[in-house]
């Protein structure tokens, strides 16, 4: 049977280029001299729809019907009759396993298979599905592989475009949830410091009134007091929801009562504290530079007043005020409630020890406590 009769009726562009193609000057002569094998492969592949090629021949000559032109990506004038090693050098590399594995007789499929293919005259990414299988020449001698393919790399960026979009839906959904649950934590935590600042000022009306020897006097401490709390609630806003760094809360406490660079020194490490801790320190602090600029340290100019704290492990917190420089001081016969707020509601919120003390030199307030989740409250 010669070839003509092999490919009688094909039509199609790749098989004129086939029979017009000077196939003498390649290592398998004219195709008068074709297997039958070969010929039967190569109509095969002709009259199929599905992207075909073929390899066959000790150079492994390339065979290719029309619907695998597009494949070819703008080298497709020159692939006919190419050796597959050299036509293909660039995606050798990553074929050559499946091809050494149909030449020794075994099929093989691979699913989106990541090439680098020079095409259009530029390195493309792509990603196919093929199959190499081994063809065998009339004396069942393996002479060459087929490979069905199917070119998957829309598939493949539309999928992995997909992918993302799923992601990027997730990461906003489990933001927007976060979000959710930061709005009740924050509502909850609003609701919470008004209730202790409204205890606060219930508290600090009752004993002003009661210790008070007019009410003229009374709404004076009252106002200052409660102005105290309202500028540690508006640090405390600035700052965070839940916590306030002690150098805001220190500095505008004594701000009022500042009247010279050097009057008031104030020094410690970065420490937060809770919105109890600091609204309670606060109004300690205002009650402690009010009694200096009338009776103590700040009632007169060489006096001086050292503000400090530290950290300690495990949580803890120490504060010290120190005046000097002021009139003698004597313990007070009573103690009225600035005191009693220095030194027992700062000892409750900070769950430890603090003493005012009235010695003959300047007045000391020591402070000896933990923080409340000290390590959380760290910005």
């Amino acid at each position: 049977m010669s070839y003509t009769t092999q490919l009688d009726g094909v039509t199609g562009q790749m098989a004129e280029e086939i029979r017009s193609f000077d196939w003498g000057k390649t290592c398998l002569g004219p195709m008068s001299s074709w297997p039958l094998s070969l010929l039967t492969t190569l109509r095969l592949v002709l009259t199929t729809r599905q992207p075909m090629c073929f390899w066959w021949g000790e150079d492994l000559l390339q065979f290719h019907n029309d619907s695998y032109l597009p494949i070819l990506g703008g080298r497709e004038t020159n692939a006919l009759g190419q050796p597959f090693r050299q036509y293909w050098s660039d995606v050798w590399d990553g074929v050559e396993p499946f091809v050494k594995r149909a030449q020794a007789g075994e099929g093989t499929w691979i699913e989106n298979l990541p090439l680098q293919i020079h095409r259009n005259g530029a390195p493309t990414e792509s990603y196919w599905t093929f199959s190499y299988s081994p063809l065998y020449d009339d004396n069942a001698q393996i002479a060459g592989l087929l490979n069905v393919v199917t070119e998957t790399t829309a598939s493949v960026i539309d999928r992995r475009a997909l992918e993302k979009a799923y992601l990027d839906a997730q990461r906003h959904l489990d933001e927007r949830e976060q979000h959710e649950e930061e709005l009740k934590l924050l509502n909850r935590e609003l609701a919470h410091r008004m209730k202790n600042t409204l205890a606060m000022v219930q508290s600090i009306i009752s004993q002003s009134l009661r210790n008070a020897p007019s009410i003229s006097e009374a709404a004076t401490t009252i106002g200052a007091r409660i102005q105290t709390l309202a500028k540690a609630q508006d640090v405390l806003t600035g700052m965070s929801v839940t916590a306030a760094e002690i150098t805001a809360i220190a500095k505008t406490a004594v701000a009022p009562h500042v009247d010279g660079d050097d009057r008031i020194t104030i020094t410690g490490p970065q420490v937060y504290l809770s919105a109890q801790q600091a609204l309670g320190l606060s109004l300690a602090i205002h009650e402690l530079a009010t009694n200096a600029t009338k009776y103590g340290a700040l009632s007169r100019p060489e006096g001086r007043v050292v503000m400090t704290w530290d950290k300690q492990p495990e949580n803890g917190f120490t504060f010290d005020w120190r005046e000097s420089g002021g009139p003698p001081v004597t313990e007070p016969a009573r103690r009225g409630f600035g005191s009693r707020l220095t030194e027992r509601v700062v000892s409750d919120l900070f769950q430890g020890q603090a003493a005012i003390r009235f010695n003959p030199e300047g007045v000391t307030f020591s402070l000896v406590g933990k923080l409340h989740n000290a390590d959380d409250l760290e910005h």
